[in-house]
């Protein structure tokens, strides 16, 4: 699958499962039940046990993209590539692991918060922004920073949840990304799947509600000419 590929099918789906766990089992089985809650483009952070595995065994589903999270160093983004990632996310702007997805045909979405941040990364090659951390304001700072660089694809994940979604999309955000709205620490613990998936299919319908064209809306870029 091309970067473009990617991107289109991220527009499509509007919202990634991002899971993040001290136990590998734990992650497997949370992360099915979100699968099955209607989710299709998942990340598992590099901060789980055997968290390579994973990204391997899940990238297998013909109907599921996988991406690997808090990527930091180009060597943790060349095994997770390896392992099968179709994208990367960091907390933070890396031109080198900018760079290393770049090279393997994938998509990085580096994190930044400030519409400087987020030039440096857009300006690096990366197809997509990680607003990070979930600024005061939410839904109108997307739109603020949007206003003067339309071509920005921010995808906001801290804090969203089934409330805020729909805000962010319709601020204009590409995508949004869900952590402790879907994965909720105690029904993790708890192994309550069922608990993961009704809130994954509540999530979907949060996102579905906002209507938007089949593809993204291509906004100049001056600093692509």
């Amino acid at each position: 699958m091309s970067i473009v590929e990617f991107l289109a099918a991220l527009w499509r789906e509007r919202m990634t499962a991002i899971i993040r766990t001290d136990d590998q089992q734990r992650a497997a089985s949370a992360m099915e039940a979100a699968l099955r809650g209607g989710f299709r483009i998942i990340e598992f952070t590099l901060t789980i046990p055997g968290a390579l595995e994973l990204i391997t065994d899940f990238s297998r589903r013909p109907d599921v993209l996988v991406g690997a999270g808090t990527v930091l160093t180009a060597a943790q983004a060349q095994a997770a590539l390896r392992a099968g990632a179709r994208f990367l996310v960091s907390p933070v702007t890396d031109e080198k692991i900018i760079a290393e997805a770049r090279s393997w045909g994938a998509a990085a979405m580096p994190g930044a918060h400030t519409p400087t941040e987020m030039m440096t990364a857009h300006a690096a090659g990366a197809p997509l922004v990680k607003l990070f951390p979930a600024p005061a304001g939410g839904p109108t700072y997307v739109r603020s920073v949007l206003a003067p660089l339309p071509f920005l694809r921010i995808v906001p994940t801290n804090g969203v949840d089934a409330g805020n979604a729909a805000a962010y999309l319709e601020a204009g955000s590409f995508a949004v990304g869900m952590v402790k709205a879907l994965f909720d620490p105690d029904d993790m613990a708890a192994g309550r799947l069922d608990a993961i998936e009704e809130r994954a299919r509540g999530l979907r319908r949060a996102v579905e509600k906002v209507a938007r064209p089949d593809a993204p809306p291509e906004a100049p870029d001056p600093t692509r000419t």
